[in-house]
């Protein structure tokens, strides 16, 4: 959705498909708030009834701050916000949700049994030409519909959070997933503001796959003593990023990037270059999992970071912030390049996923070009190796220089 002024209440003679929303937790409210403020009706489904409560208030509320960005009359933002919110019901029962929806959007806990089970059911009570999307950000989305009788019309549509400002949604074809469901769901979400970039359904889609070294490659500068936690956020920040990967893995959370680095290395067999690191497991032991603990890399009070810990039995030898740069954002080039090769994505939906999915400041292609090619990235990774062999350039590179 742009941010120009809407009508206060939305046209009855719109002939726009009712939206399911599985799951009334984070994701799943702002998906919702995403499809009421695009006019759609929307049917929210927990089993948890008082989840339903809460994600109804959450909604109205971020519809309110919403709509004090698109009204330029402070007294239009009430009726805004009511004409919408009148168009979310809530259901208790699974089947009642899959039988009135035109397209359905799961977002619940990251088990693929649960989700399994979830899809179903839906399948058995929706219409056949019911658009069926998982928000699963890891799991595959051909092993979500092999439970159903329609693989054809289950899709992976993966949005960031929080889904109200991100604008990235990764749409992911399984194996049997038509062509037309996959433009359909792209056309959904276009007209919900948002832009859709087409992933082959592969571990860790585009995002999560290819940004995996902006924090495992800074892990492995802090475990061999090559710089501070300080100097690598500060590095990484003077490249245009608006965080450091010490300060995003606090941000998101360490348990939660462990898991995801973890699941991502064991399902590519587990390479070398895109081991885990025991500075998270030992951080997750100790209980110290970023702000939302009040430490993790860094150290907090009230959300602020008001110390800097001390991680080093040694002063850290000081590498400097050219060189931090290259071990972290080359792996990177280097992880598009295999994904290319691989089947995951195009180049230019690389680019984007990585600009509005991980606030790159440009795109792993377009860096490549700027740094003079793939045969110069490849060069210089060569170099790098010499210290630590798992950066060396991978044949996709090399083949593309």
């Amino acid at each position: 959705m742009t941010d120009q002024p809407a009508d206060a209440t939305p046209d009855p003679r719109l002939d726009l498909p009712i939206v399911g929303i599985v799951g009334a937790g984070i994701m799943g409210s702002g998906i919702a708030q995403l499809a009421l403020e695009a006019g759609h009706e929307v049917v929210m489904h927990d089993v948890d009834g008082p989840a339903l409560g809460r994600a109804r208030d959450r909604i109205a509320d971020g519809l309110t701050r919403r709509a004090t960005k698109v009204l330029d009359d402070p007294a239009g933002i009430d009726p805004w916000v009511a004409a919408r919110i009148e168009r979310l019901r809530s259901t208790e029962i699974l089947e009642q949700l899959g039988d009135e929806a035109d397209a359905v959007i799961e977002a619940v806990l990251e088990s693929l049994e649960l989700k399994r089970t979830i899809f179903r059911t839906l399948d058995s009570v929706a219409d056949p030409d019911t658009i069926l999307a998982t928000n699963t950000s890891a799991l595959s989305v051909g092993a979500i519909a092999d439970a159903t009788s329609h693989p054809d019309r289950v899709v992976g549509l993966h949005f960031f959070n929080p889904a109200p400002v991100m604008t990235l949604v990764e749409v992911v074809a399984g194996r049997r997933t038509s062509e037309a469901v996959v433009m359909r769901a792209s056309e959904l979400v276009r007209n919900w503001g948002r832009t859709p970039v087409h992933s082959a359904d592969a571990p860790g889609f585009i995002v999560n796959r290819i940004n995996r070294p902006f924090t495992i490659r800074a892990l492995r500068l802090l475990e061999a003593n090559a710089a501070s936690i300080e100097a690598i956020d500060a590095a990484i920040r003077d490249a245009g990023f608006l965080l450091g990967p010490f300060e995003l893995m606090d941000l998101t959370g360490i348990d939660v990037t462990f898991a995801a680095s973890t699941g991502i290395w064991d399902s590519l067999r587990r390479p070398d270059r895109l081991r885990p690191s025991a500075l998270q497991q030992a951080r997750i032991e100790a209980g110290d999992l970023g702000r939302k603990t009040g430490a993790g890399f860094h150290r907090y009070e009230a959300g602020r970071r008001v110390e800097q810990p001390v991680d080093a039995a040694e002063e850290p030898r000081g590498l400097a912030a050219d060189a931090i740069r290259d071990r972290i954002l080359l792996p990177i080039v280097d992880e598009a390049y295999r994904a290319l090769a691989e089947g995951v994505a195009a180049e230019a939906d690389i680019d984007v996923a990585l600009r509005l999915g991980a606030a790159h400041p440009i795109g792993p292609f377009e860096r490549a070009r700027e740094l003079g090619g793939a045969s110069a990235v490849a060069a210089r990774l060569r170099e790098l190796a010499a210290d630590d062999p798992s950066l060396f350039p991978s044949d996709a590179l090399v083949a593309a220089g």
